[in-house]
């Protein structure tokens, strides 16, 4: 049995940890109930929860007395609901640089909207990301290097996999179940699970975006968003996202903008690379959580089986949500982007520049036992970029670690977390 009223440590801490070591004031953002409040109240030694009415008549009467009278670091919550706080916050840290003073969390609305300026060179972000397996379950390693740090400069000499490997079946109810904490922590029915998600998804297109000012057309969104999901961690042409959805151009790029916004839709721009010729420049579309994704898309683990491509999609973009919150929190900033060559000659998953001329190439398969001819694109790609190229691994659903040729190997997924 869970117990949900432990906490569990987050990659996020850490990383929380060394910016208030280093900055007077954080903003925590990230997508609606992914525990942004309860991670930050562990670094907190007084809450300010500006929701409740009469905490937030006392911030608003006098924001800058307010903030004098209390202790810190001090978490300010849903700090929209009290504007005025956030200029009262630049405030305070122009007259006191000390670092750690200041937490906040609150609304995408609020963080994309005028008042954010004020504090613009006073508040560092910071994105928080859904649960991922490290998370789930208590794998952290605070001494131990990244994973693609790891593969680039060891290869898989320092990669462990679990003693029970997750079977295909397993990888797939991993990511339909996603990484948000109210499903993840607490044992759910899989009928009760669908029943959350789905309310995610229908507030997403409803209350989230009416609050974002967004084109009222609750239906259209519901209809691309569906068709974002199904067609996950794939390279569809813009013209048959429209076609699918029954929207213009003008339509899509601001349901992308504002699912962006929300922390839910991940675009992984095209590589760019002027030693390769025919590079498409399309990005890649990856809804943010799986579970989220295959709620939106009406899809479930029967009808993912049943059909190659989505069982491999499927798989990708649960890899890549594994990733995420990592390379959010990794210095010197990674740089993540797909490659296709025109027509889809060459096609490479994930391509991360973790310095200049220190690339790693992904590719993901569900497939238990990946042969040298599922790791032929980044043969290519080592061959094009020589001594740049630092290592490609083909990522699969099997338990075996091994070299597929110079600088590539096979690596299971569950060598992510392990």
């Amino acid at each position: 049995m869970i117990d949900r009223d432990r906490y569990r440590q987050r990659l996020a801490d850490a990383y929380l940890l060394e910016l208030l070591a280093e900055f007077p004031a954080v903003m925590i953002t990230g997508a609606r109930a992914i525990g942004k409040t309860t991670t930050a109240t562990r670094h907190a030694v007084q809450i300010a929860r500006l929701d409740e009415p009469g905490i937030a008549a006392v911030y608003r009467a006098d924001p800058d007395a307010a903030l004098r009278r209390a202790s810190r670091p001090l978490l300010l919550d849903e700090w929209q609901e009290v504007p005025e706080v956030l200029a009262a916050v630049k405030r305070a840290v122009d007259r006191d640089r000390t670092p750690g003073q200041f937490v906040l969390t609150g609304s995408v609305r609020a963080q994309l909207r005028n008042e954010t300026w004020a504090a613009t060179g006073r508040i560092v972000r910071m994105t928080m990301y859904p649960l991922v397996e490290q998370e789930l379950q208590e794998r952290l390693a605070p001494d131990r290097p990244p994973f693609l740090d790891r593969l680039a400069r060891t290869g898989i000499r320092d990669l462990r996999v679990p003693d029970q490997v997750p079977t295909i079946d397993d990888y797939v109810a991993m990511a339909l179940r996603g990484g948000f904490p109210e499903v993840a922590y607490t044992p759910r029915t899989e009928r009760a699970r669908a029943i959350w998600l789905t309310s995610y998804v229908d507030d997403l297109v409803t209350r989230d975006a009416a609050l974002l000012d967004a084109p009222k057309a609750p239906t259209k969104l519901r209809r691309y968003l569906k068709a974002l999901a199904i067609n996950n961690a794939g390279s569809p042409s813009d013209l048959s996202l429209y076609r699918a959805a029954d929207v213009n151009a003008k339509t899509a790029a601001g349901y992308d903008q504002l699912l962006e916004n929300l922390y839910v839709l991940d675009v992984v721009p095209a590589w760019a690379n002027n030693r390769l010729n025919r590079l498409v420049k399309q990005g890649k579309r990856y809804i943010v959580d799986s579970g989220l994704a295959g709620a939106a898309a009406g899809v479930s683990a029967s009808a993912i089986f049943a059909d190659s491509d989505l069982l491999g999609r499927c798989f990708d973009a649960f890899g890549r949500g594994q990733l995420r919150p990592e390379i959010a929190i990794a210095q010197p900033f990674p740089l993540v982007h797909h490659l296709r060559v025109e027509a889809g000659r060459r096609e490479i998953d994930l391509v991360v520049e973790l310095e200049p001329a220190r690339v790693v190439g992904l590719e993901f398969k569900a497939g238990s036992a990946p042969g040298r001819e599922d790791a032929k694109h980044l043969f290519w790609l080592r061959d094009h970029l020589g001594a740049g190229f630092a290592a490609g691994a083909v990522v699969h659903s099997g338990p075996g670690v091994y070299e597929l040729g110079e600088r590539v190997y096979a690596v299971p997924l569950c060598a992510l977390w392990s």
